[in-house]
């Protein structure tokens, strides 16, 4: 058996890997020349830390990654502290993983390394997608350099813009939700005194809000901002910023925010969209996974961790029904979807949450948080219970 699969990020990377520890013969085509990943950074929650833990590089990631000692929240402007729950031994005796976070450029080179020594030369680089076609026997990706490649299924894992899910579905219409994001990643030895803290915080403020943490062995510091914005509507990772708008949409904000800002050579910003859920993913022997299909706003930290789940139960469903890879598909979707359209309706809703701008506002949704992080510091881990603690491993 064979898969075909188009994109060559987390999420297509991870499905490679999960398909070949199934058994299968792998091609993975990515559209770049080269395999590598955007200068940010991403977390990886425990949930998603199994699936790696099952593919046998959980531990490979923890050594190139930052183990946060803590989940916190702080006030953006004074960095007075709102909760704080420690996760470095509670985390993985709740949830049996570890809470990792991870430059994308050492995450994905993780997974091709592991890729190319388990499956061999199956990453194709320079490879567009120009169409795909089907039978009843199999699906063929067809390059714009006139390359095919044949499988018996085809899995598109080719991001928010998937030129696979526009081929099988049409164009998308996403709705602009009103917010940009900015991105900046900075070595540590350049911060001084206002290094962030050796945590996955979250700054809270009027009309947006802030994280950071800390990556590879905490040597680089990673910020991510998010603003309340009516203009500027271009959904682009890799879009320059300038650092004097950065400032701007953060003048006042405690030092920690605004010394990254400052101190960040280059400064990326992106609008955020929203998408609404897909009423199926599949068609035939061809599948989305990841970004491709149910797109997550980055406020719960699971975008690429859905991905992984996705990647890691498709295998498993298509190993287990050879002989019927449609049925496969098509569990594949009722499994996931109300998981996945959770995530993605509490990522919108933490929107709201991180940006509150009345005294009133904040005072109801942080209130509640401070007195559970001082007296019931099991509310905030139980919160996550239904995300951390999932195993997709053991569901499948």
């Amino acid at each position: 058996m064979k898969v075909v699969i188009v994109g060559g990020g987390i999420g297509g990377l991870t499905a490679a890997l999960a398909f070949q520890h199934f058994g299968w013969d792998v091609e993975l085509l990515e559209k770049s020349k080269h395999i590598t990943g955007i200068g940010a950074g991403i977390q990886i929650s425990p949930n998603g830390m199994k699936v790696f833990a099952r593919l046998g590089l959980a531990d490979e990631i923890i050594r190139r990654g930052f183990q946060p000692r803590a989940l916190e929240m702080k006030f953006g402007r004074s960095g007075r502290q709102i909760f704080k729950v420690p996760i470095t031994e509670e985390g993985p005796k709740r949830w049996h993983a570890s809470y990792v976070h991870i430059h994308r450029a050492d995450l994905i080179n993780c997974l091709s390394e592991a890729l190319r020594q388990r499956a061999g030369d199956c990453i194709q680089l320079d490879a567009t997608l120009a169409q795909s076609r089907q039978n009843d026997r199999a699906a063929t990706a067809e390059l714009t350099d006139g390359r095919a490649f044949h499988g018996d299924i085809l899995v598109g894992a080719d991001g928010i813009h998937s030129a696979l899910r526009t081929q099988m579905f049409g164009a998308a219409s996403p709705d602009f939700t009103g917010n940009i994001a900015w991105r900046a990643v900075v070595p540590v030895k350049k911060l001084g005194r206002w290094t962030p803290p050796d945590t996955a915080c979250i700054w809270t403020g009027p009309g947006r809000h802030a994280v950071t943490y800390l990556l590879r062995n905490g040597e680089l510091a990673n910020f991510v901002g998010v603003v309340e914005h009516d203009q500027w509507r271009h959904e682009s990772w890799t879009e320059r910023g300038s650092r004097d708008d950065a400032l701007r949409d953060f003048a006042g904000w405690h030092p920690v925010i605004t010394n990254l800002i400052s101190t960040a050579d280059e400064h990326f910003r992106w609008a955020l969209f929203d998408r609404a859920p897909l009423p199926q993913w599949h068609r035939g022997r061809t599948v989305l996974i990841g970004d491709a299909c149910h797109p997550t706003l980055p406020f719960m930290a699971q975008g690429a961790v859905m991905a992984i789940e996705d990647a890691y139960l498709l295998a498993y469903l298509c190993n287990m029904s050879r002989t019927d890879p449609q049925h496969a598909l098509a569990t594949f979707y009722r499994s996931r979807i109300e998981r996945t359209s959770r995530i993605q309706a509490g990522s919108r809703a933490n929107m709201s949450t991180f940006h509150k701008r009345t005294i009133l506002g904040q005072a109801t949704s942080y209130g509640p948080m401070w007195l559970a992080g001082k007296l019931l510091p099991d509310l905030i881990y139980a919160r996550q219970d239904p995300i951390y603690g999932y195993d997709i491993t053991k569901q499948a």
